[in-house]
């Protein structure tokens, strides 16, 4: 495991908003971030749509607690840089700026964080095929989002809203909601944009299975020993833990999210 990952990841840069698993009604508790060093699972496999010579690649990955969605994109062939990299979460390495993230909004980050172009934390991804002229048009539009999204918030906006409105941008569909784990979130938009309508009604129930699994984050690893005790954030004796108590479904569509962040 690389000491700089585990570092970062005890500071938020590896966290995303998902504490509020809206879907189910169920409230979660949520620590600092922590990767798993397991390898990807298969689904994770690149599935791929379009044509062109370039790409976007919507990825979610493991973090501690819920995951982490973001987007890469570039020339097929040619390895991605930090540059080629956008999603959003806190701004900074101070773990209590997460915190505070779940329950009003913060200053945010909108690109690469440690962690976004290692293959063994992937957990799912769609990529896309694009042409040189969309292409460039998206990552324009990127561009301006990454400008005017200054804040995170769990409930506002969070990296799946930041994610869905590049999608929505590219003419592709989003899941309903973006109160669900990022796994969840991009497998299902694979699945609905690749011949897959039913998955749209699938989203509730993925979205509880994967509640329980055992290596949706850092937890097991940790239990297993395979990740060291030294990885909690410097000067605490345990990661800073939020809880998040009972809430209501939602009715809002996802794009009430995005409309709140980018209201003026």
């Amino acid at each position: 495991m690389n000491r700089n990952l585990i570092s970062r990841s005890s500071s938020t840069r590896l966290l995303s908003p998902l504490a509020l698993i809206v879907l189910t009604g169920l409230g979660l508790s949520v620590a600092s971030a922590q990767t798993s060093s397991q390898s990807p699972p298969a689904n994770s496999a690149t599935a791929t749509s379009g044509s062109g010579q370039y790409y976007f690649e919507f990825r979610s990955r493991q973090s501690w607690d819920y995951g982490h969605t973001f987007v890469v994109f570039g020339r097929v062939g040619e390895p991605p840089s930090k540059k080629n990299v956008a999603g959003l979460s806190p701004k900074g390495d101070d773990p209590r700026m997460w915190v505070m993230g779940h329950y009003v909004p913060v200053p945010s980050d909108t690109g690469w964080t440690d962690g976004d172009l290692e293959d063994k934390y992937t957990t799912s991804r769609y990529r896309v095929l694009v042409s040189k002229e969309q292409y460039d048009r998206t990552v324009a539009y990127i561009r301006q989002l990454q400008a005017k999204s200054t804040t995170w918030s769990v409930e506002l906006y969070n990296c799946n809203a930041f994610v869905a409105d590049i999608a929505h941008f590219m003419g592709l569909q989003a899941p309903s909601s973006t109160w669900i784990y990022p796994k969840v979130f991009v497998t299902n938009m694979r699945k609905i944009n690749t011949g897959h309508p039913e998955a749209a009604n699938e989203l509730v129930s993925e979205n509880v299975k994967e509640m329980s699994n055992p290596t949706r984050d850092g937890r097991a690893m940790i239990n297993a020993g395979l990740i060291r005790p030294d990885s909690a954030p410097a000067g605490s004796a345990s990661p800073p833990h939020v809880t998040i108590g009972a809430v209501r479904v939602s009715n809002r569509p996802a794009s009430s999210a995005s409309g709140s962040q980018n209201s003026p």
